[in-house]
C-alpha cells in the first residue's frame, strides 16, 4: 500500500478536498472503514479514483473516522468499490 503520508501522518502534498455529489431519486449510500487515510489528499485520490466507476453518484471521505460513504444508483458494486480504493493506494477493510 503506498501513501504520499509519512507514518508519522504528515502529508507530503496540500491538495484540496474534493466531493462529488447528485442527486437521485433510487440511491444506496454504502459506508466502507478503509485504513491508511490521513490527509486531504488521501481524502482526494480516493474520491477520484471511487467517483471513476460506472454508478457511483457521489463520495464522501471522513479521513478521521477511516469512513468511506459511496452512494450508488442502485446496489454497490463492492468488488470494483474494493479494487478502486486499492487501486488509489489504500485498503478497504470491512463495510460498516
Amino acid at each position: 500500500m503506498s501513501s504520499c503520508c509519512t507514518p508519522e501522518g504528515t502529508c507530503s502534498t496540500n491538495a484540496g478536498e474534493s466531493t462529488t455529489a447528485t442527486a437521485v431519486v433510487d440511491s444506496t449510500a454504502t459506508v466502507y472503514r478503509v485504513s491508511g487515510m490521513t490527509c486531504g489528499h488521501c481524502k482526494t485520490a480516493i474520491t477520484k479514483s471511487v467517483s471513476a466507476l460506472d454508478g457511483v453518484l457521489s463520495v464522501d471521505v471522513d479521513v478521521d473516522g477511516g469512513l468511506v460513504t459511496v452512494t450508488t444508483a442502485g446496489d454497490p458494486d463492492d468488488a470494483a468499490i474494493t479494487v478502486a480504493v486499492d487501486d488509489a493506494g489504500y485498503e478497504l477493510t470491512s463495510r460498516v
